[in-house]
């Protein structure tokens, strides 16, 4: 083979290898490796899938046990149907005299923490899915409803230390910025129950983040918490 013959063929083999490395990026992109201490419902929260999503396309087991090492799939598996659940009824907002501000009682959600609403949700912000409240460091931060602590830690960056609580097979909400947290991954939690002290953000601005999702997706807060 002549020279000009070999270097077309290097040519080619490299391309060919290149759109092979590609797919296969395009392919992983699509799983997530399981990591020591993740749980089902932290990655889906991740990626902004419904945990029991996540579950089906996976095969897992109702409580979704996951061991790590394990590769989970990121989307449904061709032909798959999804199963309807039952939906779960929202409060409607309440009028505020105070749109900033928002005062708990004792039905419904609760707002986690007392404060001046900072930054509001946002459905268009990729990294703005809920919503910020001001306050002092060491700050009370309270469960906005009752439910199962499934996550307590620092793994997701920019959060600082979070907490996602599990309130149902739909809703689950989230705090970060936190100081300290009081709760540990699989302890019951009531409505008002003190889960963390308030923290700095990024910027060093005492704050609370806070967030909820229904099906895996990112509401505004605003929809479920109570007014006086």
């Amino acid at each position: 083979m002549s020279m000009k013959n070999l270097l077309k063929v290097t040519v080619l083999a490299l391309i060919i290898l290149g759109c092979a490395s590609n797919q296969i990026d395009r392919d992983q992109s699509k799983k997530h490796f399981v990591r020591y201490g993740e749980t089902i419902i932290f990655i889906a929260w991740r990626y902004g899938i419904d945990h029991q999503d996540l579950i089906s396309w996976n095969n897992l087991t109702n409580e979704g046990l996951i061991y790590p090492g394990q590769i989970l799939d990121l989307e449904p598996p061709q032909n798959f149907t999804r199963v309807n659940r039952k939906k779960e009824s929202e409060k409607k907002p309440a009028v505020k005299t105070n749109k900033d501000s928002i005062q708990s009682n004792r039905d419904g959600w609760d707002l986690p923490t007392d404060g001046k609403i900072i930054s509001k949700y946002n459905s268009n912000s990729a990294t703005m899915s809920g919503i910020v409240v001001d306050g002092v460091i060491g700050q009370a931060i309270l469960a906005s409803s009752s439910g199962e602590v499934v996550y307590a830690g620092n793994d997701l960056p920019g959060f600082g230390q979070l907490i996602i609580i599990k309130h149902s097979e739909t809703f689950l909400s989230a705090y970060g910025y936190n100081q300290d947290v009081y709760v540990n991954e699989g302890q019951n939690v009531k409505k008002g129950q003190k889960i963390a002290s308030m923290g700095l953000n990024s910027n060093q601005v005492p704050c609370l983040y806070f967030e909820i999702r229904r099906s895996g997706k990112p509401i505004d807060p605003l929809i479920l918490l109570s007014s006086s």
